[in-house]
């Protein structure tokens, strides 16, 4: 599974960052690394510089084999809470995508 880490002008997506998100995602998704060929990874923060309430997004895209992508997308306050809520997502939505083929 290869892992491709973006940010938007807003957000400072130093090595650091981008390294721990990419690893987080690698362990959260691993279950699914046979079926995920590529995993992107899209932050950004929608107000700029300005405060508010969930302004942070994080879009996950999974590239599966054979399949059609698999996008989600959550908001929150901070970066961490938009990427754990957005993982959360896509595997909700893996689970009930691959559950359907293993039925069929």
């Amino acid at each position: 599974m290869i892992i491709q880490f973006n940010t938007d002008h807003n957000i400072q997506g130093t090595e650091a960052r981008g390294e721990y998100f990419t690893e987080l995602a690698a362990a959260e998704l691993e279950r699914f690394s046979e079926r995920i060929t590529r995993l992107e990874i899209h932050l950004a923060d929608e107000n700029g510089k300005k405060e508010g309430h969930n302004d942070k997004r994080c879009i996950l895209e999974a590239r599966l084999n054979g399949m059609q992508p698999i996008a989600v997308t959550n908001h929150a306050d901070t970066i961490a809470m938009a990427v754990d809520g957005a993982i959360d997502k896509l595997k909700a939505a893996l689970d009930t995508k691959l559950g359907r083929m293993n039925k069929h």
